[in-house]
C-alpha cells in the first residue's frame, strides 16, 4: 500500500514549453545525456553545475529516472524534459509496462534504490502511467528553489 502512495499512478499533467528529448539504448549514454541537458540549460540561462540549484536537481532527477528504466524496463527508453514557464516536466519511458516503478522500501540506502525517493522528494508531483505499451514515470520540477519549498511533502 505504501508503495502506491509514494509513486502514484496518475496521468501526465500538459506541459508546454519547449521540448528537449533523449533516445537512449544503454547506460554508458547517461553521461552525454546529462552534458547535454546541462548544455540546454546553460543555453536557458540556468546554471546547473551549481549543487542544489533546481537545474542541478533536474539533471539528477533525470539522471534517476533515466538510469531506472535502463536498468530495470525495456528499450527503447525515452527522456523528455519540457522546459515551460512552470517549471520542468521531465518524462522518462521505457517499453516494459509491467514493471511498476516502486521505491525502495526498508533498504538500507547504502544497498542503493533511492532514486525514487529522491526524485518524489525534489519534485512538485510525480506519478506514472502507461500509454500505447509504454510505461511513463515522470516528475514535476520546480525552477526556482523555493517553489519546491512552499509545496508540503
Amino acid at each position: 500500500m505504501g508503495r502506491r502512495l509514494s509513486w502514484p499512478l496518475r496521468p501526465l499533467p500538459d506541459g508546454r514549453g519547449e521540448v528537449w528529448r533523449w533516445n537512449l539504448g544503454a547506460l554508458a549514454e547517461l553521461p552525454a545525456a546529462r552534458a547535454a541537458l546541462r548544455s540546454r540549460l546553460s543555453a536557458s540561462g540556468v546554471s546547473p553545475a551549481e549543487e542544489d540549484t533546481p537545474g542541478e536537481q533536474l539533471v539528477l532527477a533525470f539522471d534517476e529516472l533515466a538510469s531506472n528504466a535502463l536498468r530495470h524496463g525495456e528499450s527503447p527508453v525515452v527522456a523528455t524534459v519540457v522546459a515551460g514557464s512552470g517549471g520542468w516536466l521531465l518524462d522518462v519511458s521505457d517499453r516494459a509496462p509491467e514493471a511498476l516503478p516502486s521505491p525502495a522500501v526498508d533498504r538500507d540506502p547504502a544497498q542503493g534504490g533511492m532514486g525514487l525517493h529522491l526524485v518524489a522528494r525534489l519534485s512538485v508531483a510525480h506519478g506514472w502511467y502507461v500509454d500505447e505499451g509504454a510505461k511513463h514515470v515522470w516528475a514535476c520540477l520546480p525552477t526556482e528553489a523555493e517553489e519546491r519549498a512552499a509545496v508540503p511533502a
